[in-house]
């Protein structure tokens, strides 16, 4: 079955481990499916939620456009580093600006209630810390990006994959990492 596939390179970096995977997992997953991205680095909107929820701070038009992708899709991948044990600053920036009331969920009196339901997601991490701590490092990340956002939005439960230590692994270890992105793109799992 054709899927609306939406990979998300999270990184702010122009060019990046991150972007080479989000590339790959692109380029298998197009094949059978349809694709749309974004380059976190090429968005432009103020990141900062400055009013909460108390005002209506407008969305620009890079967020009007992302809100369309997300409820376009059906899988969301998301491929973001892991800087200082959370998500980098704009990539977080981009949910608190975007994953609204209204948009991502409402309220129904105190009890909140999602509305992107019916959306699968992976999430692809990258740290350079050593491999036998990685899913200490991530844990704070998933549970932040996967349960207090997309699934509380109405996501299904993330599937996770961690990579590192970038900065240590041999050409080797990251050509294996890249292999496992290309299944998972050709699968679009």
């Amino acid at each position: 079955m054709t899927k609306n596939i939406l990979i998300i390179n999270a990184n702010p970096k122009r060019s990046s481990f991150c972007q080479h995977l989000a590339d790959t997992y692109e380029c298998e997953a197009r094949e059978q499916n349809n694709t749309q991205r974004v380059n976190l680095s090429a968005l432009q909107f103020n990141p900062s939620l400055d009013c909460g929820y108390d005002d209506e701070q407008l969305l620009e038009p890079d967020l009007q456009v992302f809100q369309q992708q997300i409820a376009w899709a059906d899988h969301v991948v998301i491929v973001s580093p892991i800087w200082w044990g959370s998500l980098p600053a704009k990539f977080k920036g981009l949910f608190d600006r975007s994953f609204l009331p209204g948009f991502a969920f409402k309220y129904q009196g105190y009890t909140p209630v999602p509305l992107l339901t019916d959306k699968t997601s992976r999430i692809i991490l990258t740290m350079d810390a050593p491999p036998q701590s990685l899913q200490d490092q991530a844990a704070s990340v998933i549970a932040q990006l996967d349960i207090f956002t997309l699934q509380f939005s109405g996501f299904q439960p993330s599937a996770v994959s961690l990579f590192g230590s970038v900065v240590a692994a041999s050409e080797s270890e990251k050509s294996a990492w890249v292999n496992e992105i290309k299944q998972l793109g050709r699968a679009a799992k």
